[in-house]
């Protein structure tokens, strides 16, 4: 299993380096588009439409939707995106007691659009967009950095999850996480953030905004990767697909993603620190 992983993570990290890192904006929408349709294909089949037909359906309609967001204003759809992402608070909350109002697969095809969409139009945003913070001015160390508050929230969470975790999180959604664990992974983006913040030689005022704003990011990121999780929970699969051998599907590897992009651009759209862009 451990080998496998790393196989595919060996194969995966260059396709996804190369297609983030080093594509101009356009091939940079298209390939980002390409993961987020291949996500919706996943998703379809976490809403109940199995029969691949219907998934193929599904996935197509989404790229007809990201398509149709080149000619919304980026800040309407983050907004869309920040009231989705404290509906889903609630509903995990009461998770799942409080399924039945969303647990028909119609319902759960439009919960994937407001998950898949606003990444996507968060990421270009962010790609696009002007951006100063500091003495740094690029697009893609911003997008770097969206993906660090995650990953530095993943591992903050695993080491004190394990040294500290008796209070769980949500049990009846994800028994294996713990309110410490939030707490550890909160701490070690906010250090990030601090770090980050001085090296770009900002002033003090922004570093505290940029603190604040990476951990409310943290914060709901946890919310995205939870939201999957009771989706998955609610079907009865353990991944969204078997796409990414040793990982799962795309959907299991970006679910924090698809909260913290979004939210993070809005936040620091609101700020002044990112400006609408151009293709």
């Amino acid at each position: 299993m451990l080998k496998t992983r790393i196989i595919t993570a060996l194969i995966l990290a260059p396709i996804a380096i190369g297609g983030i890192f080093f594509l101009p904006p356009l091939g940079f929408a298209l390939f980002t588009g390409a993961i987020i349709v291949v996500g919706a294909w996943e998703w379809a089949n976490m809403a109940g439409i199995t029969p691949p037909a219907g998934r193929a359906g599904y996935a197509l309609a989404t790229a007809v939707v990201l398509y149709a967001m080149l000619e919304v204003p980026a800040t309407a759809v983050l907004w869309l995106a920040l009231v989705w992402w404290l509906g889903c608070f609630l509903m995990i909350r009461s998770y799942p007691d409080g399924s039945g109002a969303w647990g028909k697969p119609a319902a759960r095809a439009v919960m994937g659009l407001l998950v898949l969409v606003p990444a996507w139009v968060g990421l270009n945003h962010l790609r696009t967009g002007g951006f100063q913070f500091g003495d740094s001015t690029s697009n893609l160390l911003l997008i770097l950095y969206v993906f660090c508050i995650v990953w530095v929230a993943d591992i903050g969470a695993y080491f004190s999850g394990r040294a500290f975790g008796k209070a769980k999180l949500a049990p009846r959604v994800s028994p294996g996480k713990s309110w410490a664990g939030v707490w550890g992974g909160l701490l070690a983006v906010g250090i990030f953030a601090l770090v980050v913040g001085v090296l770009a030689q900002a002033s003090n005022g922004n570093i505290t905004l940029l603190v604040l704003a990476s951990l409310i990011t943290g914060g709901i990121s946890v919310v995205g990767d939870l939201m999957e999780s009771m989706l998955k929970r609610f079907r009865g699969i353990k991944d969204s697909s078997q796409l990414l051998p040793g990982h799962g599907g795309i959907m299991d590897r970006v679910d924090s993603l698809t909260a913290a992009i979004p939210v993070f651009a809005l936040i620091i759209t609101q700020l002044g620190w990112l400006t609408a862009g151009h293709w």
